[in-house]
């Protein structure tokens, strides 16, 4: 039996990804790292308190052979650009970085469509950088996850979304051929094809769009 590490179990994904990965058979331990205690009770999780500063002293705990990473956050709630850096690409590169010294093979990272480390969008750009320094790091599976617009109910209020969900909704059929990759996907569905990927395993590195993630359902 393996062991699972998730980084943003208490983000929109990461709270669906947790529930699958405690329910999935093939993990003895799921070890989540968060700032604060997320009230869950379960006889094979364990939680580390600690964020991106000070998750280097909390690296003698980390036994993994499975890391999940889900962290990302939004300008309005990280205007300043040195925080939101820190957030999706240091933590999720540092998190991946220290569980690989200490025997992960497998990583599972969620960016975002259209990732690339030379794009002039800091947002797309910090994903992209994310990805690079991910897969720099030579894990025997490197599993990339990239959503265009992601759909449900958050327990956030972002008035702006609603607006965009509703619009999504009218347009996602029309989003066909090799345009299915800007289909809206649900946060449940990303995490179940995240939890499904790690039990097939692909070698090297794959990036999953809208049609690798539906087809891992």
């Amino acid at each position: 039996m393996k062991k699972a590490l998730l980084f943003g179990a208490s983000g929109f994904i990461g709270s669906y990804l947790l529930n699958d990965l405690l329910q999935n058979p093939d993990y003895e331990k799921v070890t989540i790292v968060a700032r604060k205690d997320l009230g869950i009770h379960h006889p094979k999780l364990v939680t580390l308190l600690g964020d991106y500063h000070s998750f280097s002293s909390l690296k003698e705990k980390i036994v993994a052979d499975d890391v999940f990473i889900t962290l990302g956050t939004t300008q309005k709630k990280t205007p300043d650009r040195t925080e939101y850096y820190q957030v999706d690409h240091d933590y999720p590169v540092l998190g991946a970085q220290i569980a690989k010294e200490k025997g992960a093979t497998a990583v599972f990272i969620v960016t975002a469509i259209g990732a690339n480390p030379n794009s002039n969008v800091f947002y797309v750009k910090t994903k992209g950088e994310a990805e690079r320094d991910i897969i720099a790091l030579g894990y025997d599976y490197t599993h990339i996850f990239r959503p265009s617009f992601i759909m449900g109910n958050r327990q956030e209020k972002r008035s702006m979304e609603r607006a965009l969900l509703t619009v999504w909704k009218v347009i996602n059929p029309l989003f066909v051929g090799g345009l299915n990759k800007y289909k809206g996907i649900t946060a449940e569905k990303i995490a179940k094809a995240m939890n499904n990927a790690a039990r097939t395993h692909p070698t090297g590195v794959k990036i999953y769009h809208w049609k690798e993630m539906i087809d891992i359902q």
